[in-house]
């Protein structure tokens, strides 16, 4: 790990400039509309069954109108038929894609923090790189160009949708905390190794699988700064709060502990060491790419996590009276299931999915002369946090007139939001029940399009 150690003695300057701009990078839109999303059921990639034309290496791709860059390994023994786990792995300041590829001095025992060795030709790993050699994610340009990535290898190789990961070292980890906020319902789980809100938090609402690692000597990034992060997680994941033990200073250990109460499938794992500004300590003291602890408690954590774990609840809805005149359901052309309120949740955040048409009052949307599409009387169907960007979760929440309530509804089928300009999405194109809906790049695809009846 020696290439990190130069590029460390400036990353205090740099961490503190990019806590001022990171910090509103992303700001998360209209306040009020927040959601607590299921995490979806595994759906097949398009490239699933496909001969790739994608190979391991570095890539370029246009993304915001920049050509951004990643460095891609498929396993060894891909099979165009398996699902596989994807890991995002995001460089520090100064670092590249190449530092995390290859591992630096430690070679393949370190590649992708060390998690490409732990999982054996099991995964897709990814390692992007930032402009100027950082995670600023001006405009929420960096997201932009995750999401970018995700589409490109989804129609390209079998990825299992429930099991993409990201994790990253301080302006890596910042860059993994901003995917947390912004994309929970994208990836399932992170690991925010030594990190600070340095690349935005677009909005940190919705509930994810989190692991946080910090130093208690951190001088770069505070272990202040890496609780702040874990706390918001910690709440979100519905979590009984606690001040968890850390180890003393001059111990040279680490403890990792494990939140209770967490909501089923998100749990919160929280990692103190006696240590600095690193990825890679052992206990006993140093730090090392071959013989940390973190490689292997985070492959621990992210491996937990079945492809279906945890699914959305049943929708089956209670007795209900006929739906008001002037309603109908929205019928998606590519699954033949409809637009559907999870579980028949009145809730405020409760996530729009897709199931078998039934027509109770889950299904049953009104269409408005304010461009709303309303359910249950008084419940609009918004774009969570006001969120404009690709992959952002649609829900339901109370009606406000506001411009991630307003949809327009197309003669060619689609949908539109109106605050985003994007159409009204199932993820990943899939067609089982209970995937979740999003809005996306309108693209005319059959699981953009929706029929009323």
């Amino acid at each position: 790990m020696t290439k990190r150690r130069p590029l460390l003695r400036s990353l205090a300057t740099a961490a503190a400039v990019v806590v001022a701009v990171g910090a509103t990078a992303l700001a998360g839109g209209v306040g009020g509309t927040a959601s607590a999303a299921n995490v979806a059921v595994a759906a097949a990639t398009a490239g699933c069954g496909k001969a790739p034309t994608l190979t391991s290496g570095q890539r370029s791709i246009q993304s915001s109108g920049q050509n951004r860059s990643f460095i891609l390994r498929i396993p060894d023994n891909y099979d165009r038929n398996h699902a596989y786990r994807l890991i995002f792995g995001f460089h520090w300041n100064g670092g590249t894609a190449n530092d995390v590829d290859s591992g630096g001095s430690d070679g393949a025992a370190w590649s992708y923090y060390g998690l490409r060795q732990q999982a054996n030709n099991s995964t897709i790993f990814v390692a992007p790189q930032g402009n100027g050699n950082g995670w600023a994610n001006p405009g929420g340009q960096d997201v932009t160009f995750v999401d970018d990535m995700i589409r490109l290898i989804d129609a390209d190789l079998c990825v299992d949708t429930t099991q993409r990961f990201a994790l990253g070292f301080s302006y890596g980890g910042g860059m993994s905390f901003s995917l947390a906020c912004s994309r929970a319902g994208v990836f399932r789980a992170v690991a925010v190794y030594s990190g600070g809100q340095l690349s935005g938090c677009s909005g940190g609402t919705e509930p994810i699988a989190y692991m946080g690692i910090h130093g208690l000597g951190d001088s770069v990034l505070n272990i202040s700064a890496g609780r702040s992060l874990r706390d918001r997680f910690v709440r979100n994941n519905g979590c009984t709060a606690q001040n968890p033990p850390e180890p003393r200073a001059g111990s040279l250990t680490h403890i990792t502990t494990t939140y209770s109460g967490c909501r089923a499938g998100y749990p919160v794992v929280w990692a103190a060491f006696d240590g600095g500004h690193t990825p890679g300590p052992v206990d006993g003291g140093g730090d090392s790419g071959a013989r940390t602890w973190t490689k292997g408690e985070v492959w621990r954590f992210f491996t937990q996590f079945g492809s279906t774990d945890p699914t959305p609840g049943p929708t089956t809805p209670p007795p209900t009276t006929p739906p008001p005149s002037g309603t109908s359901i929205l019928r998606n052309t590519s699954s033949g299931r409809c637009l559907d309120v999870n579980g028949a949740s009145q809730t405020n955040g409760t996530t729009a999915i897709i199931w078998d048409c039934h027509g109770q009052t889950n299904q049953s949307w009104t269409s408005t002369a304010s461009q709303e599409l309303r359910v249950f009387g008084g419940k609009c169907l918004d774009v969570s946090g006001a969120g404009t960007a690709n992959g952002s979760p649609v829900i339901i929440w109370d009606c406000n007139g506001q411009s991630n309530q307003k949809w327009r509804l197309n003669a060619d089928g689609s949908i539109t939001g109106v605050g985003s300009g994007r159409c009204l999405d199932v993820v990943s194109g899939g067609t089982a029940n209970g995937t979740r809906i999003q809005i996306w790049d309108c693209t005319g695809a059959a699981s953009q399009r929706w029929s009323r009846g």
